[in-house]
């Protein structure tokens, strides 16, 4: 008799516990964004907060939490408690920060959910620059070391570790090209315009108004295929043989903990997102990349990433 009182019991918790997931969500979710409004990362974040909003019946508030080069955001997300009501979007960032000895955090640290966005580094020069050709600019940094500046981004940050990485790739000192420190790829963009610096390897989209302009030209894209604005760049290994590649992503990921139940309902929400034609003119205003990677696929897609990182920053002399 007892052990059937305590079979059904349990049978009841199941069903208690099973019902209450079916019901998820019962309440509004956050959605933590660890960099500032108005940017890129912001934007994809209030389309898909929109998008969920309406596919799960519940408001979505976006948060950003900002601060410490995106260590702040990131370990909101991280330490939210694994309720299913806290999630976030992280960032390439999250592959680096910790070879620089700024957190603990690595892309291990989370419970993917689902990459959504991906925005190849593009190598751009000056319009009336000297360098036609990315051999051009390779052989200019092989025959004098140091001469020529590239910029796009802080010390570390990922546009510094693209041509790091290509170079180191190629078997070409890293440090061969010195990096000087931007806020950003924008103002990188503008001390090339200026002639500042001879190089900026930055995403497309933050090229894109300068190329259109006729003020700098983009070489070639570090990515397997040239991206839809300008389906005739050439790749980097198709001026280069270099395998290497790029890219600054943007992918939804959660605390670790939460339920299955729960991670695959939002993560279906998501892709229904990603998914529709909304997202394609989202994505097609901005230029932004479109690139989807769920649960599992997107955790091994940022291990790769944290791998390639750590190797790059060592050569470089960054990672602690």
């Amino acid at each position: 008799m007892k052990a059937f009182s305590r079979a059904l019991l349990a049978l009841v918790l199941s069903l208690v516990a099973g019902g209450a997931l079916a019901a998820y969500p019962e309440r509004p979710i956050t959605l933590i964004v660890p960099w500032g409004a108005g940017g890129g990362t912001d934007a994809v974040a209030r389309f898909f907060a929109s998008y969920l909003e309406r596919d799960l019946g519940q408001p979505i508030n976006v948060v950003n939490r900002t601060g410490g080069n995106g260590v702040v955001g990131h370990s909101a997300i991280a330490q939210a408690s694994p309720d299913g009501y806290t999630f976030g979007l992280i960032t390439v960032e999250i592959s680096m920060m910790h070879w620089q000895g700024l957190t603990e955090l690595t892309p291990a640290s989370y419970q993917p959910l689902a990459l959504v966005n991906a925005d190849p580094a593009g190598l751009q020069v000056r319009a009336d620059s000297p360098y036609k050709t990315v051999k051009d600019v390779l052989d200019a940094i092989k025959a004098n070391p140091g001469k020529l500046k590239a910029s796009g981004t802080g010390q570390g940050g990922i546009w510094h570790l693209a041509i790091a990485g290509l170079l180191s790739d190629l078997k070409i000192d890293p440090n061969a090209v010195p990096w000087v420190p931007s806020n950003g790829a924008a103002p990188g963009l503008q001390d090339l315009v200026a002639g500042g610096v001879d190089v900026v390897p930055c995403s497309i989209p933050e090229a894109r108004s300068l190329i259109d302009a006729g003020k700098v030209k983009s070489l070639a894209i570090f990515a397997d295929k040239a991206p839809d604005l300008y389906p005739n760049l050439a790749t980097i290994k198709q001026a280069t043989g270099s395998n290497w590649q790029t890219a600054a992503w943007r992918g939804f990921a959660s605390p670790k903990g939460v339920p299955k139940d729960v991670v695959d309902k939002l993560t279906n929400s998501i892709q229904k997102a990603f998914d529709s034609k909304e997202y394609k003119d989202f994505l097609a205003q901005r230029g932004f990349g479109a690139l989807w990677a769920k649960q599992d696929d997107f955790g091994k897609y940022m291990a790769k990433g944290d791998a390639d990182m750590g190797v790059v920053m060592k050569a470089v002399g960054i990672a602690k």
